[in-house]
């Protein structure tokens, strides 16, 4: 898989207005997830490996209790790639009440 360049800054600008609830800081993309319980915090991560797997990209991510707090960037890159908004997308995707 051919890896993406660094989006500029007026790209991520726009990208950015369609994922409200995603934040930029020192170069990543961040956000904090609430669920109901432990549990479903936990099945929102494994429904978001397999997209992450299939996408060969990883969310640093923590999870303490019902909170999943997760920072996006292309460590190769060094900053933000059109792979970490895909991924934020199917994060917020995957945290939909089923």
């Amino acid at each position: 898989m051919d890896r993406p360049q660094l989006l500029p800054p007026d790209e991520l600008a726009h990208a950015l207005a369609a994922l409200p609830d995603w934040t930029v800081a020192d170069g990543k993309l961040h956000r904090s997830f609430r669920f109901a319980d432990f549990v479903a915090a936990f099945s929102f991560m494994t429904r978001v490996a397999f997209a992450a797997e299939r996408l060969e990209h990883h969310p640093d991510w923590t999870n303490v209790w019902s909170r999943v707090d997760v920072s996006l960037w292309t460590h190769d890159r060094g900053g933000i790639t059109s792979l970490d908004l895909e991924l934020a997308r199917a994060m917020d995707l995957a945290a939909l009440p089923a």
